[in-house]
């Protein structure tokens, strides 16, 4: 692929954890803690296209709720809507 993983995950990272609302950031924040270094280069895209998506819809989507966009059957969406998040500090 034409891009840097090392830029790509700190974009990632940061984008995760700066949402706009304190719920979505703690949630995406451990998502993308927990999986950032198991990812392939594939995975680390779609979760960039996942973290494009406004947080309302994404709230939706993992909790199971209909959202107004239609989200792509992939690993990275497959594992975020598994994703059991505690609040662990």
């Amino acid at each position: 692929m034409d891009f840097n993983i090392d830029q790509l995950k700190k974009k990632i990272i940061y984008r995760s954890n700066y949402r706009g609302t304190k719920e979505m950031d703690k949630l995406l924040g451990a998502f993308t803690k927990k999986y950032i270094n198991q990812l392939s280069d594939n995975d680390l895209v779609d979760l960039e296209k996942l973290l494009n998506i406004d947080d309302d819809n994404l709230y939706n989507f993992y909790n199971n709720l209909n959202t107004d966009v239609k989200f792509e059957n992939n690993n990275i969406n497959k594992l975020f809507r598994d994703f059991k998040f505690t609040n662990e500090i």
